[in-house]
């Protein structure tokens, strides 16, 4: 029988979280995708926090009225603006059970534009 598509990426975020694990040298930046907006957290999973959070509903990302894929560049150059204020330069990348093209391969690369390592 096929699965959904919800239990298909449930299955590929379980994979890919078996082997991305966020440290406090190198946290990892989770990707949830709907389907209006994109949301990113840098997190340390060793000490189960959030180390800072970005998303398209941000006031400034929100106003730009620009289209999802662009929101999404935006969101990730936020959120390595965030991230490098708080003192985190190489992070590991989890695109949470979604394929790396639209709206995630933006952001992601909006976050290496802002001057994230991954």
């Amino acid at each position: 029988m096929a699965l959904s598509k919800y239990e298909r990426r449930e299955r590929l975020r379980m994979r890919i979280r078996k082997t991305v694990e966020g440290t406090e040298s190198r946290p990892r930046l989770a990707v949830f995708r709907s389907n209006k907006e994109i949301y990113a957290q840098i997190i340390d999973d060793v000490n189960g926090k959030t180390i800072t959070a970005a998303s398209s509903r941000d006031k400034d990302i929100d106003a730009s009225n620009v289209n999802k894929v662009e929101a999404a560049k935006l969101v990730g150059k936020a959120i390595a603006e965030k991230a490098v204020k708080a003192g985190v330069e190489t992070i590991a990348f989890d695109r949470g059970g979604y394929l790396y093209h639209g709206r995630v391969k933006s952001l992601a690369e909006g976050a290496r534009e802002g001057g994230l390592k991954f």
